[in-house]
């Protein structure tokens, strides 16, 4: 029998409003980026995803082929 290291079908991204920009925070990998709309946002986060897994095998660094981003964003308080 053998045995299968857990691969990760998802990379979490974490979104928050910076001073003058969103940000997105990559909490899998060593990812971070900005932008001044949250259209531009998602547009750099998955560009920057792909430029950094471009080129590595994906399993070695604990990722299914493909994985998803899901992106949670962080509000400010509302009391």
């Amino acid at each position: 029998m053998f045995e299968t290291e857990a691969v990760k079908k998802i990379i979490h991204v974490r979104i928050f409003r910076g001073d003058q920009q969103y940000v997105a925070e990559c909490l899998d990998l060593p990812v971070v980026t900005q932008a001044r709309s949250l259209d531009e946002l998602a547009l750099n986060i998955r560009q920057a995803i792909a430029l950094h897994l471009e080129g590595e095998e994906l399993a070695e660094l604990g990722l299914a082929k493909d994985p998803t981003i899901l992106a949670t964003m962080e509000l400010e308080a509302v009391a």
